[in-house]
């Protein structure tokens, strides 16, 4: 509608045109449908075009990445690297290269690993040679004599790692002259088991040569003191018993007090003056101790890993508890009663690791 004026500019009139609504749609509809169809065939080739790129850009290189991460999974083996250039987008240019960084870290830990463990197998199997090699260095066969009815001695040695610093030994030289001897070397493992093993060595030697037990560890230490670089020490207690006459005879380098059981009584501590530690320094002197020996008695010789066993809690077993677990075996036969001691310890240590070499020697005298 469109309004007529005067010339005085006032609406006189209305000027009105009408048409159909219809016409109006029916022009107007080949335009909408072509601007739809264009409309849809470009976002049809802008979607194609933005699924090749991403295929192309994204996807095949991120497929690439899980295909090679899952092969080395499985295989466990480096192949060729995915590299850099794996595509334009930084993040997965990262991700390939972290990749590849990882999978030779993990090949050279493996490589590494498995090197380890061969030498930690063969370390194993050495030192458990070497174990099964000390421990057929001490008399482990028993019973020892048995042939013999004047005495019965067992012993036991228990190393705190794969091979130890303790040590005993017991012989014969003569028909009457009965050799015993228990050490502990200030050192653990293969540095404690070597220097033990030339201990016993050359002390069993020496033994078998005669003398008193001073004659026997001044000679020793002095030995020792010549080639002893390694500034190690060993405590010993040596001891020669008369079978005829049951006089024992024994001297002590700084070792653990014997208990003796006398056949009617009970276990006491046997408290003598201890000399040096053999190993210390040259030309120490060493002192000679006697005891007789009845019939029906009974001396026990330890290492300090039996009064200082520790529990969980940081106690110790002690001398106390060592004395009275031998006065409720002392009716029993030395092997029951180095057993009746390792249960006792093994009870109060419970699940607390071994921190000391556990050697123990039961000597009982029977002659006349």
């Amino acid at each position: 509608m469109v309004p007529v004026k005067d010339s005085a500019g006032r609406t006189t009139a209305i000027l009105c045109i009408q048409r159909p609504i219809r016409e109006l749609n029916e022009a107007r509809r080949p335009y909408v449908v072509q601007i739809a169809v264009s409309t849809f065939l470009l976002a049809l080739l802008s979607s194609l075009f933005a699924a090749f790129f991403i295929q192309k850009r994204v996807v095949t290189p991120i497929r690439r990445v899980s295909n090679e991460a899952a092969r080395f999974a499985g295989e466990n083996r480096l192949a060729e690297p995915l590299g850099e250039n794996i595509s334009r987008f930084s993040e997965i240019s990262n991700l390939a290269l972290s990749i590849d960084k990882m999978e030779r870290e993990i090949v050279s830990y493996v490589d590494n690993l498995t090197a380890v463990t061969a030498e930690k197998e063969r370390i194993g199997t050495e030192l458990s040679l070497a174990s099964r090699i000390q421990e057929g260095s001490v008399p482990n066969v028993f019973p020892a004599f048995p042939d013999r009815r004047d005495f019965d001695v067992y012993a036991s040695m228990t190393p705190a790692k794969e091979v130890g610093g303790d040590f005993y030994n017991f012989f014969l030289t003569g028909e009457d002259r009965f050799v015993l001897m228990i050490g502990d070397v200030s050192g653990k493992g293969i540095p404690g088991a070597l220097f033990m093993m030339a201990s016993s060595i050359f002390l069993s030697s020496r033994a078998k040569m005669g003398g008193r037990p001073s004659e026997i560890l001044a000679e020793f230490n002095d030995e020792i003191c010549r080639h002893n670089d390694a500034e190690m020490f060993v405590t010993l207690w040596l001891g020669i018993l008369d079978l005829k006459t049951g006089l024992l005879t024994f001297a002590n380098a700084g070792h653990e007090d014997a208990a003796l059981c006398r056949k009617d009584g009970e276990f006491d501590l046997w408290r003598t003056k201890h000399s040096l530690v053999a190993g210390a320094m040259p030309g120490v002197p060493f002192r000679d101790f006697e005891m007789k020996l009845e019939k029906g008695d009974k001396l026990f010789l330890y290492t300090d890993g039996v009064p200082e066993a520790t529990d969980a809690e940081n106690r110790m077993f002690g001398l106390s508890r060592m004395v009275d677990t031998l006065n409720g075996h002392r009716a029993g036969s030395p092997s029951e009663i180095l057993e009746g001691m390792r249960e006792s310890v093994n009870a109060f240590v419970g699940g607390a690791p071994q921190f000391d070499d556990l050697t123990m020697v039961c000597l009982r005298y029977d002659g006349e």
